[in-house]
């Protein structure tokens, strides 16, 4: 009987205990991801007209924690060439803190220095209370909205094959103090050659509303690599005169096999 007894006490023991436990793991998506991974670096030129005015770096060094969760740290820098500085100098760096599991940013850095002009902003994106906080207040947030860098990265895990020229994934970006919708649209299909190779391409634009890249506001086009890792060989970004190409010279640390290469 007092055994009987003692095996209620330490059933209603355990049962309180999970009952009034906080749940320890975070409810959000997990997303299958075979495009990239931590240590993956890629190199471009910078083509404005038929010169070489700067080099853009793209990579993922790290996954660090932030917010508990692990994410890639992605890096994006633009710096143009010592001898196109005199023209225009340009020294831009972009980073992003992407959920490793559910491919979503924490935290969104932007700092361009462009000729003259400057500009600096940081947001953090607190997905459990829905709320983006920057340096000039906070600002409600729909969950897995991105930020320009994690839209680019979490647009190479999407599966094109079955999609028809003009067809739309709808995407959210925040920036500054507002959600914009941004769109990426499917072009089509490109074989094109760029100083890293000869690649099968499939093309693609972000419809970018605000918080582009660059000070300049334009349309973006991309030719990503027609496999599982979708991997950027060619962008061009439209400037108020002309525009800009930036040209894959260089890769490594992918997350798997190459296989759009000719």
């Amino acid at each position: 009987m007092y055994l009987c007894k003692w095996m209620y006490v330490v059933l209603f023991i355990i049962l309180g205990n999970f009952l009034i436990a906080p749940q320890s793991k975070d409810e959000f998506r997990t997303l299958e991801n075979k495009a990239f991974k931590e240590g993956e670096k890629l190199v471009f030129d910078l083509d404005y007209g038929f010169v070489t005015a700067g080099v853009a770096v793209m990579e993922i060094p790290r996954i660090k924690k932030i917010s508990g969760r692990n994410a890639y740290h992605v890096n994006f820098e633009v710096n143009s060439v010592p001898s196109f500085d005199m023209f225009y100098k340009v020294r831009d760096r972009y980073e992003s803190y992407l959920d490793v599991e559910g491919l979503f940013p924490w935290r969104f850095e932007q700092h361009i220095r462009e000729g003259g002009y400057t500009r600096d902003f940081s947001a953090f994106f607190d997905h459990r209370k829905g709320k983006a906080k920057t340096s000039e207040g906070e600002y409600e947030i729909p969950l897995y909205v991105n930020d320009i860098i994690s839209a680019f990265y979490y647009a190479r895990t999407i599966d094109y094959s079955n999609m028809k020229v003009n067809d739309l994934i709808n995407l959210k970006n925040f920036y500054k103090d507002k959600v914009y919708d941004l769109d990426v649209k499917y072009l089509g299909k490109e074989t094109i050659d760029v100083p890293a190779g000869k690649f099968d391409c499939i093309i693609v634009e972000p419809l970018v509303k605000e918080g582009g890249l660059f000070k300049h506001e334009g349309n973006i086009i991309i030719w990503l690599t027609d496999d599982e890792l979708k991997m950027p060989v060619k962008v061009r970004t439209k400037i108020i005169i002309g525009h800009v190409e930036a040209k894959l010279t260089t890769y490594e640390g992918l997350a798997g096999k190459l296989t759009s290469k000719r």
